[in-house]
């Protein structure tokens, strides 16, 4: 009894967050590893691309906007091809969310169990910068003179939010769609590719605009769904390389014939001038890059890998991971504090992309870098896994 006692009030064992090295040890030798890497690459990607790829400035009317400079450069559009991650994410929420799921079944547990473990660690960390921007914005409309409300001024701090309903959305069908996967894996990704298309047709070519808005979630859950496809296996066979190449060639294939219909533009981000954006309202073209993105990953992941079978690399990864959502939760808010310094100093942010402009971009690397880290430093700890009570 003494020894069970001394056990349970161990410090090793005691509530509280669990440590890089504690995960590292835990890793089992069947994860797949490259999964978790592209996670932190996919937010480290937009985490830059908001801060330095957008020209972010104050309007007329006292309100941040961030428009991108691709196009004002030759060709830029191309970088977004590889930069825009969003469908990324999504391929590797679908493996994580199946591996999940099949975890669940296969303890016993239910759906319910499953959609409040996988959104708990999600909405925490929203949850905290919810209420602190709520309360920085109560005291400034008690303390300053005509305060308009982050509403009216800030609400590009608040960018992240709408990308993390969707993909709560996307989660809560998990119990769905990873039953249409087993049953009908080829017949429920044709169907969705099927029914983008035709939401594209009546959205172009008879003015049906809803059905953009139908796709933002059709495109989405598609690239969910191809996330399935590389859990199962199917796809990381030795003998699926022909398949791994064919998804390479189909996706760039047909990002190439849409974008040259006259109909899509180039960019896969939102571009200042342009009547319509392939991001949003999400369009066929997403679906595209997903399933190229999906290719290209999986002629990737073997050396990938063998590379993050150093501890050295996969700690790094590890604790990236830790902090993923508290990152891309606060990036913005780092950047929007890096602004008002840079503008109390006398700074002017231009709304062009000049050369002048250019040459300032490492330093929209590094002020709101060191913000976001002491961001990090104190609100990490709402996210990160924590160690089981001994009770």
């Amino acid at each position: 009894m003494a020894s069970t006692a001394a056990t349970a009030h161990s410090p090793a064992e005691a509530p509280g967050p669990l440590t890089v090295d504690a995960l590292v040890d835990a890793t089992p030798a069947s994860r797949d590893r490259f999964v978790d890497l592209l996670r932190v690459l996919s937010i480290l990607v937009v985490v830059l691309w908001h801060w330095v790829f957008s020209v972010t400035h104050w309007t007329d009317a006292g309100r941040l906007t961030m428009p991108n400079p691709v196009g004002d450069v030759r060709l830029l559009w191309l970088a977004t091809w590889l930069l825009q991650v969003m469908p990324l994410f999504f391929l590797v929420g679908g493996f994580s969310n199946l591996a999940a799921w099949d975890a669940t079944r296969r303890r016993g547990g239910t759906a319910r169990e499953f959609l409040g473990s996988r959104l708990q660690r999600l909405f925490r960390p929203v949850a905290v910068y919810l209420a602190v921007w709520a309360a920085i914005d109560a005291t400034a409309r008690a303390t300053i003179a005509d305060y308009p409300g982050v509403l009216h001024w800030g609400r590009v701090v608040f960018v992240p939010l709408w990308f993390l309903a969707v993909y709560a959305g996307v989660v809560l069908l998990v119990p769905a769609t990873a039953w249409l996967h087993r049953r009908a894996r080829g017949l429920t990704i044709v169907g969705l590719g099927a029914a983008i298309a035709l939401a594209d047709l009546g959205r172009f070519r008879f003015g049906i605009d809803a059905l953009g808005y139908a796709n933002a979630a059709l495109v989405f859950v598609f690239a969910h769904q191809l996330g399935y496809f590389w859990r199962d296996g199917r796809l990381t066979e030795p003998s699926a390389r022909a398949r791994r190449w064919a998804l390479v060639a189909g996706g760039l294939g047909a990002l190439v014939v849409l974008t040259n219909l006259g109909v899509y533009p180039r960019s896969m981000v939102a571009v200042r001038g342009e009547a319509v954006s392939n991001m949003f309202p999400t369009t066929a073209c997403i679906a595209a890059l997903a399933v190229l993105q999906l290719g290209v990953v999986l002629v990737l992941r073997p050396a990938a890998e063998r590379w993050l079978a150093r501890r050295s690399v996969w700690r790094v990864v590890v604790a990236g991971n830790g902090v993923a959502m508290t990152v891309f939760t606060w990036h913005m808010t780092a950047l929007v504090a890096a602004i008002g310094l840079f503008t109390a100093l006398g700074g002017g942010l231009g709304d062009e992309a000049t050369a002048s402009w250019w040459s300032t971009r490492p330093m929209w690397v590094l002020a709101p870098g060191v913000i976001l880290a002491g961001l990090v430093a104190v609100f990490a700890r709402f996210e990160r896994p924590r160690r089981p009570s001994p009770t």
